[in-house]
């Protein structure tokens, strides 16, 4: 006769199905988990690496990307980036000293619509310069009446550049390490400026406030190496005149020793003071 079978076995076969069917569902779970983890992870370390990638693509190549020009810097300066101008940081400013006569921005009548001849002491290096009284008329006499009251003497050249497009030493500001302007004193239009963007070697021109044509005030820079200086919305940089002579030893005795630091664009290695200007 056959056994008949225990219903102790029975059961205890019934509870190892039970547990190994919960076990497998256990590691079919912790396998989703580990997959929906690693799916995560490699999800987030793209997303951080298209983040880091769009970045540097912006600064590098896209509207981030700087530019340096000649300005007056709501601070003031010339200015280059990149691609030079100058002053990348126009900023209004530096206050007048106490000493400094306070004036008031001349007719352009005074500069008599002619050449003027002269000289200016930068750095303790003798410029000849020339200003073109016919072609920017409300610019010199911006330096008429300064070579007139002496308000160039003990001015500084807060600023000298290095970049392949664009070399410069910025000039007229009250302290030797700030391109902030003179309050309270400011003109327009910008005059004279090239159309090709081309500033030869020797040129003197203004430094103005970027996207603004009347922020012109006493900053000028001298253009020390041919550059090109790109053309912002208000336009280009006046230019009032040329070194006629004095260039190459501006060049070799204060320019050449550049920017604190080694940098580029900044503050000159060495204080570059203007201690001389005449005009007839």
């Amino acid at each position: 006769m056959a056994k008949r079978p225990d219903p102790k076995d029975r059961e205890q076969r019934r509870i190892a199905r039970e547990y190994e069917a919960r076990q497998a569902l256990h590691e079919r779970r912790v396998g989703r988990r580990r997959r929906d983890n690693l799916i995560a992870l490699i999800g987030g370390v793209l997303v951080v690496g298209l983040a880091v990638f769009a970045v540097w693509t912006y600064s590098a190549w896209g509207p981030g990307r700087p530019v340096p020009t000649p300005t007056d810097t709501a601070t003031a300066t010339p200015g280059p980036t990149d691609t030079p101008s100058p002053s990348d940081a126009p900023t209004p400013a530096p206050t007048a000293t106490d000493d400094a006569p306070v004036l008031e921005v001349p007719s352009p009548d005074l500069a008599e619509g002619r050449i003027w001849t002269g000289s200016m002491t930068v750095g303790g290096v003798d410029l000849g310069v020339e200003l073109n009284g016919a072609l920017a008329p409300q610019a010199t006499a911006m330096f008429v009446q300064a070579a007139q009251t002496g308000w160039f003497l003990g001015k500084y050249c807060p600023r000298v550049t290095s970049y392949a497009e664009m070399q410069v030493l910025q000039c007229g500001t009250a302290a030797p390490d700030s391109t902030a302007s003179e309050d309270g004193f400011r003109f327009g239009p910008i005059e004279n400026a090239p159309a090709d963007d081309r500033y030869p070697a020797g040129t003197i021109a203004m430094a103005r406030i970027g996207n603004d044509g009347s922020s012109m005030a006493h900053q000028f820079f001298i253009v020390t190496a041919d550059s090109s200086i790109p053309s912002d919305s208000a336009g280009g940089y006046t230019i009032v005149g040329r070194v006629t002579s004095g260039l190459d030893r501006l060049i070799a005795d204060v320019t050449s020793r550049g920017a604190v630091g080694g940098a580029q664009d900044g503050v000159p290695a060495e204080t570059v003071q203007i201690t001389g200007f005449t005009l007839q």
